[in-house]
């Protein structure tokens, strides 16, 4: 008798699984099923639709880091597959990457298509049965098998993979009631703080690098680009806020302040020093034509004007309160949030099944032997950069191999 293995989703975690299977039992009937028509959906966004594969950490320990949620378990899933094994996976199917300055690695041809290629192609060439429009509804245990309610058909599988991603809400993972696994109630990760009507937006465009923002009332804060957008601010510095107060900020309602600085890590102290150096070689000219710090020109004149300091102000006259205003506008500028708005395309959800339901050895469920989970469903997320894609790598190639070899 073949072994029946059920993979449930179609995207990263699920098509890196049922290849990683296939591969280790090549007797193996191996199937995804994809609720909807398309496959890989997110892949083809990803990176602007580059497809961001990884990220250039090659220590496991150290790659676990950048997880708000479920680093620790990633420092032991890492051991057996991590960003090396990436790198040679993909290059072995004639994928070569390029990795740049920050760190992000994309495929040499910046084209997310020739990763979706990639994977329909191995699928194809190893037999792998793929069936969209498949909805899973229900899973059952049945004696040593499962039983699975597609499209109100039941098909009995050997081994289930669950790897159907990130729900923005609980009730998206309530047709694993039956399973009674323990799941953390899911929020947004990397997401964007939007500022109705403030005038900051019409900077849209500019970017400062680096600057430091902090959430106010909290020990929340991140250094990085910070992106002023038509709906408020982005970039790096802002998606680490959201990534590591993801149930923080959910808790507020979306609603709160931050402070930013932005001349990163400047001090007070630092910052009088330098505009009195300042000052001093360019007491004649308007404080509007010339700031010597290192800030766009559309950012200066703003600030200037929220610090209320006049356009006709010369260097010289730069003193007392308003010297004061503007130290404190430039090291601890305020900005009121009202809402989020997701980062491009690519959604990320906190919570999912819980890892004290897995197996992280197997990515397998203690509780019910012979099902196994992968990607974001579990209660795993990174901050943005490849790490999401590397965790759904690492746990999809664990279960797929697990889920063909015995204990």
């Amino acid at each position: 008798m073949k072994l029946k293995v059920a993979v449930i989703g179609g995207g990263a975690a699920g098509f890196f699984a049922a290849i990683t299977a296939k591969e280790h039992l090549p007797s193996a009937e191996v199937t995804i099923l994809e609720k909807s028509t398309k496959l890989l959906s997110k892949v083809k966004v990803s990176g602007g639709g580059r497809c961001n594969v990884t990220h250039d950490c090659k220590d496991p320990y150290e790659l676990a880091t950048f997880y708000p949620r479920g680093g620790n378990y990633l420092k032991k899933a890492f051991q057996q597959f991590h960003v090396v094994d990436t790198l040679e996976w993909f290059l072995k199917r004639g994928i070569k990457t390029k990795t740049y300055p920050d760190g992000c690695v994309f495929p040499v041809s910046n084209d997310s298509q020739t990763i979706i290629d990639c994977f329909l192609e191995e699928a194809n060439r190893l037999g792998i049965q793929v069936k969209t429009s498949s909805g899973v509804a229900r899973i059952d245990r049945k004696n040593n098998s499962f039983s699975l309610l597609v499209n109100e058909k039941e098909c009995v599988y050997d081994r289930v993979i669950v790897t159907t991603g990130g729900h923005p809400k609980r009730s998206g993972l309530d047709w694993l009631d039956s399973c009674e696994l323990s799941i953390v109630d899911p929020v947004p990760s990397l997401f964007t703080f939007n500022m109705p009507n403030h005038p900051v937006r019409k900077l849209m465009g500019t970017v400062i690098n680096p600057a430091h923002v902090k959430i106010e009332g909290t020990k929340l804060q991140a250094s990085g680009p910070l992106l002023i957008t038509h709906w408020g601010m982005s970039g790096p510095a802002i998606l680490l806020l959201s990534a590591w107060g993801a149930r923080v900020l959910q808790e507020k309602g979306y609603e709160f302040a931050i402070l930013v600085n932005w001349l990163h890590d400047q001090k007070e102290e630092e910052l009088k020093r330098s505009l009195q150096k300042i000052r001093r070689s360019n007491e004649n000219k308007m404080l509007v034509n010339f700031s010597g710090l290192p800030i766009t020109q559309r950012l200066w004149e703003y600030l200037l004007e929220k610090a209320g300091i006049p356009t006709v102000m010369r260097w010289k006259e730069l003193a007392g309160k308003s010297e004061n205003k503007l130290i404190n506008i430039l090291l601890q500028d305020r900005y009121e949030v009202s809402g989020k708005t997701t980062f491009k395309e690519e959604f990320v959800t906190a919570g999912g099944v819980s890892m004290q339901e897995i197996d992280v050895h197997r990515m397998e469920t203690k509780k019910i032997p012979g099902l196994f989970f992968a990607g974001e469903i579990l209660d795993i997320d990174g901050i943005t950069g490849g790490f999401n894609f590397q965790a759904a790598w690492t746990t999809g190639y664990i279960a797929g191999k697990s889920a063909v070899t015995s204990r």
